[in-house]
C-alpha cells in the first residue's frame, strides 16, 4: 500500500531531522494483526521511532457507531505498536513512540467530545500503563516540523527525490528568487 502525504512528511522529518537510517512505511506487523504507520531507525544511536499518522484536516474524526472513538483507536495502534516494538527491538534501543497530527480541535470547555483531551489521555494512559512517553506531535509542534524540512529543503542545491521535499526547495527557492526581482524592480523604477 502507498504512503500517503502525512506519513511522507514523517518519514521524512525521522531521515532528515531524527537521523534514521531506514523509514518504513506502513509496517505489517505479524505478532498482531495490523500496520504501524512509519517506523524509522537510527542505527547509529540505536533509536527507533514508532509512529501513528491521522491526517485529518477537520481535526481527528475517528469514529466507531457513530460517536467518535480517537482514543480507543489510538490506544489499540499503541498497544500493538508495543508489542512490535518490544518483540523486534531489545532494551539496547530507546523506543520512541510518536502520534503525528496536524489539526486536533480542542473543543470548549465542557463539550462532551474533545480531540485534544483524547490524544492526552492516550498520553497519560499509555505513560501509566507502559511507562512510555508518547510525544505528540500536534498543531503547533507538526507546523514546527514542517519548517525544519523547509529549512532543510531551502538550504539543498540539488534535486531531491522526495516530493514533499522537492516541493518545499521549490517554495523556498522561488520566494528567494521572487523577492530578489522586486528589489530590482524598485531599483530600476526608483532611477527613472
Amino acid at each position: 500500500m502507498a504512503h500517503n502525504i502525512g506519513e511522507e512528511i514523517t518519514g521524512q522529518y525521522l531521515k532528515i531531522c531524527r537521523n534514521c537510517d531506514f523509514v518504513e512505511y506502513n509496517l505489517y506487523t505479524t505478532e498482531v494483526q495490523g500496520e504501524i504507520d512509519v517506523v524509522g531507525i537510527d542505527m547509529k544511536n540505536k533509536k527507533v521511532f514508532i509512529c501513528e499518522v491521522a491526517v485529518h484536516l477537520g481535526g481527528l474524526q475517528y469514529t466507531k457507531n457513530g460517536q467518535p472513538d480517537n482514543y480507543d483507536r489510538f490506544m489499540k495502534k499503541f498497544e500493538k505498536d508495543i508489542v512490535y516494538a518490544n518483540n523486534r527491538f531489545d532494551d539496547s534501543y530507546e523506543k520512541i513512540y510518536m502520534l503525528w497530527s496536524p489539526v486536533v480541535r480542542n473543543s470548549k470547555e465542557g463539550s462532551k467530545h474533545n480531540q485534544v483531551k483524547d490524544v492526552q489521555r492516550v498520553k497519560e494512559d499509555l505513560k501509566n500503563r507502559h511507562n512510555i512517553d508518547l510525544q505528540l506531535i500536534i498543531n503547533k509542534s507538526f507546523l514546527d516540523c514542517l519548517d525544519e524540512l523547509r529549512e532543510y529543503a531551502g538550504r539543498q542545491t540539488e534535486e531531491l527525490k522526495s516530493p514533499i521535499l522537492r516541493f518545499m526547495q521549490i517554495e523556498y527557492r522561488l520566494g528567494i528568487h521572487v523577492t530578489k526581482e522586486l528589489v530590482k524592480n524598485r531599483q530600476v523604477q526608483s532611477l527613472n
